[in-house]
Parts: structure tokens; sequence; C-alpha cells
């Protein structure tokens, strides 16, 4: 009896085993499967070997370019974008890594994978389940090169605050407050400038791939600055020439292409990079573009350039410019221009250095991302305060925020995410630029530095009739607070352009700046 017991035992254990090692490698929908193959060492596998794989679901074939990741491992990497089963096959002009097959499944997305962000109603953004994506985004741009400490530091931060974007290079900075040398380079060879820009250096794409992931497990997407004039011949990353930045786009969109979370920012200040023309920017953004199976974002900032952001490449436009946002009906223009989303990526920085650009006050922040918000657009966040022993600034290598604006900005945040799934958008901006939202349903009327103690009830006449009912709240969009107004206002047209409360109703204010109402109709 005791020998048929373990019989049997080791029977089902068997089995058991069998069946799990038969079970086809299960993947989330918007998660990576990752294909790992041995191959050649020999000469330079970086330029000599070519990987590919053709991933299939009925009719539906994507392929995505394999790299070389050091020590005779190739990696192909792919996002399922439908859940089911998905075949691959292998094509290689090396025979060790042509022709391999297999499957996998994609499960479906637990309850914070919301897929890769995309352009939805023409100006906004949506996740691929068609939850709205809201950016209120901040900037760091040398955090992946500081060192465990300090970069851990810098995600706990983030971790603590409502950002849900980041900007950050892939290059090393060499800029004031940022002198020092990174940990890992991306090229083989010795620094400063002894380098094979034919030879990657896979330790280096792995580290930034580890914070990208950790980004991604945050919910925060990460807009990943490809080129920057800030070497200035120091490692000569920002002069490669043509043959080696092209390689370098390819390897970098095969590496991260998969990361849900990725957005790609052809450069930071392009138009300061003087080794560059315009012909290469194009030819970047269609490189990117038709190397990334996934059709992520895709942009490129300005420093006193604006960049044509009508090529068909660009997504989205990002934009420097503070003056813009210092008033919503400015903010309002680039939209009207480029007909997509725009996302004011710099606007100055909350802090106390002695540079134009770096020294707003919290209060500035604050109210130039309102403007922005008002207007239809989305503004990113940065600060700049000295730090008293060791020059670590956020917006150069994270570490904590000093500022006064990124709670504000949380509050920012809630008001969008409560906003309707069309977003914001300007309502009469031949007239009042203060109104934003949708019209007849949801308006945010923001009155900036003005400090009136009342407003008169009256609507631009877009949508609107008579008699429909409304709700406010006042927005103190400094103080975070929200205070409902008692009653409700009923419409009744006052002439060709506007719609007043029946009764002829106002509602008090605070006589303070920074103060916003939220009016939204009645069921």
């Amino acid at each position: 009896m005791i020998a048929r017991s373990l019989f049997a035992f080791l029977l089902l254990a068997f089995t058991a085993s069998v069946a799990s090692a038969a079970a086809p490698t299960r993947v989330e929908q918007w998660s990576i499967f990752e294909l790992n193959l041995n191959g050649p060492t020999t000469g330079n596998p970086f330029i000599d070997v070519e990987l590919t794989a053709q991933f299939s679901q009925g009719a539906t074939h994507i392929t995505a370019t394999g790299f070389y990741d050091g020590a005779g491992h190739y990696r192909v990497r792919f996002m399922p974008e439908k859940p089911g089963e998905w075949t691959f096959i292998t094509h290689s002009n090396r025979p060790a890594l042509d022709g391999q097959t297999g499957s996998f499944v994609a499960t479906p997305p637990t309850a914070r994978n919301h897929g890769p962000v995309r352009v939805a109603h023409t100006y906004h953004f949506a996740y691929a389940d068609s939850l709205p994506y809201r950016p209120v985004g901040t900037t760091a741009y040398a955090w992946t090169h500081q060192g465990d400490a300090l970069e851990e530091q810098t995600l706990r931060t983030l971790a603590a605050s409502a950002f849900n974007k980041i900007r950050l290079c892939v290059f090393p900075k060499n800029y004031d407050w940022n002198k020092h040398e990174p940990v890992f380079y991306p090229f083989a060879g010795t620094p400063p400038t002894k380098w094979d820009f034919t030879k990657f250096n896979p330790a280096f794409f792995r580290h930034l791939e580890q914070r990208i992931a950790q980004l991604r497990d945050l919910g925060i997407e990460a807009d990943i600055i490809l080129f920057h004039p800030y070497d200035k011949g120091r490692w000569g990353f920002d002069r490669m020439g043509a043959a080696n930045d092209d390689r370098y786009l390819r390897y970098v969109v095969a590496r991260l292409a998969a990361y849900r979370n990725v957005w790609w920012s052809l450069a930071n200040e392009y138009d300061f990079m003087k080794e560059k023309t315009e012909a290469d920017w194009d030819r970047f953004g269609r490189i990117v573009q038709q190397s990334d199976p996934y059709a992520h974002l895709r942009s490129i900032h300005n420093g006193t350039l604006i960049y044509n952001h009508t090529q068909s490449w660009v997504t989205h436009a990002s934009i420097q410019n503070g003056g813009a946002v210092e008033e919503p009906g400015r903010a309002q223009l680039y939209r009207d221009v480029y007909r997509k989303p725009i996302v004011y990526d710099e606007v100055k920085y909350e802090g106390d250095l002695p540079r134009r650009w770096g020294n707003l006050s919290a209060e500035d922040m604050v109210f130039r991302c309102w403007n922005g918000l008002i207007a239809g657009t989305y503004v990113g966040h940065g600060e700049t305060y000295l730090h008293p022993a060791d020059d670590i600034l956020w917006w150069a290598k994270g570490g904590v925020l000093r500022g006064q604006s990124p709670a504000r900005l949380a509050f920012l945040s809630q008001v969008l995410e409560a906003a309707p799934t069309a977003g914001i958008d300007p309502i009469d901006k031949w007239q009042d630029p203060r109104f934003g939202g949708q019209p007849g349903d949801y308006y945010l009327l923001y009155f900036g530095k003005e400090q009136p103690s009342s407003w008169r009830f009256e609507l631009p006449k877009n949508k609107l009739a008579d008699g429909l009912v409304f709700q406010i709240e006042i927005l103190d969009t400094w103080a975070m607070t929200v205070t409902p107004v008692p009653g409700t206002f009923i419409t009744k047209k006052k002439d060709d352009y506007l719609f007043e409360d029946a009764a002829g109703k106002s509602v008090a204010l605070p006589a303070k700046p920074y103060v916003a109402l939220r009016i939204r109709r009645s069921p």
C-alpha cells in the first residue's frame, strides 16, 4: 500500500511537472516578451549581425528588431498589444539565430497597466485602453547618471508625487551644477573621448532600462531625450557623425521600444546643437518612426527656434516658451498652428538660480501651469533650487523636491482627472480665453492674478439653452481648497454671445489671486 501511494505521488508530481513545462509562456498585454538567444561573438556583433523576429496573431504581423547585449547574448523584445496566443519566427544573417520559432500567450492587463499613451481627441492623450491620460510632468535631465543612492532617492520622491511623466537624457550632461563623470558610458572605450562608436556598452543600457522599468511600475511615462547640446565636446556624444548617430538611434529603439511608458524626444534644445542640420533632425525623426513598431509618441524640444511640428513623424509639439503660458490666449495659439497636443515641457523653473530661466517663484510656476490647462495644453514642471553643499538640483540630478509648486500641481492633477473624457479645450478664445472646458457641460474659469470679489454668472453661448442648471465650486489653486457655492444657477439668454443666470445671480469670491471656478451642469 505504501509503495503504491509513493508511486502515485511520484506519478502525480511528474505529470504536474510535464504539464507545467509544456504550458506556454504567459506575458501580460502591453508588457514585454523577451526572446533570448545565444549567437556569435566573433567580429563586431553590433554591426555584423542582423536579427529580427516576426510576431503573428491571425492577420496581425509585427516585426521587432533584435539587439546584441554582449557576451554572445542576443535579445528581441516584443510588446503584445492584443491578448491571446502569439507565434514568432526569427530572421538573421547568422544561422544560429535564424529560423527560431515559438509561441507565448498574452494575458489581459492588470489594473495598473493601461498600455502606451496615444494622441486622443486631436489635442489630448489617452492610454491604449482609452483611459484619459493628463500629463503633469517634471524634468530631471541627468538623474540616471548619478549612482544608485541618489537615483533611488529620486524614485522615492517621484513615488510620493503627482508627476506622471519625467524628461530624462540618454547621454550624460556637461553643464553647470552637473560636471561630474557618469557611472556608465554608452560606448566601449576609454573616457573622456576614446570611444568606439560601433560598439555599445550593454551595462549602460541595462541600467537605463532598469530605471525606465521602475518608472513604468510607478505609472510614470519616461520622456527619453535622445540628443542634447550639453556635451560640448567633453565626451563627443553630440558630434559622432551621421552613421554613428543613425546606428545609435536604431539600437536605442530596439532596446527600449517594448517598454509601454516610453516617449521619444529627439532632442533637448535641438537648435543649440550646431553639429546637426534641419535635414539631420528630419532624418532622425523618420528613423525613430520607422524603427518603432509600436508608434510611441514622438517630438523634439527647442531652444530659441521652434521646430516645424507639422512634420508627419511628430505626434505632439514639445515646446519651450515661458512667455506663452503667462496668459491662456497665448498658450492656445500653438494648438491652432499645429493641430496636435501641445506640451510646454519647459516654461522656466521654480528656483533661486542667478539665471532668469531658473528663478521662478512657486506662485508663478503654478500660475503658468493653470494658464496652460485652461488653454487646452499641458505644462511641465522643473525645479532649480541651489543645494547648500553639493549642487544637487532636481532639474539636473533629481534627489528631493524642495519647492512649493509640486503640492499645488498635485491639486491641479486632481482637477484634471475629474475633467470630461474629451479633455479641457478653449471655449471662447476670441473674447474671453479665461474659459476652458467642454461647452454646455463643464467650465473652468481661471482668474489668475486678478483678485475679484465677485463674478456675475455669464457663460459663452456655445451649446447653451435656456433653463440649464449648473453648480459652481470655488477652487483656490494655491491654498488647494474646493468650496461649493450654495444653490444652483439657471441659464437664460442674455444677448447674441452670452447666457446669464435667470435671476441675475453672482458668485462671491475671496478677492485674492489664483482663484478658479469649476462650473458643472447638473444631471
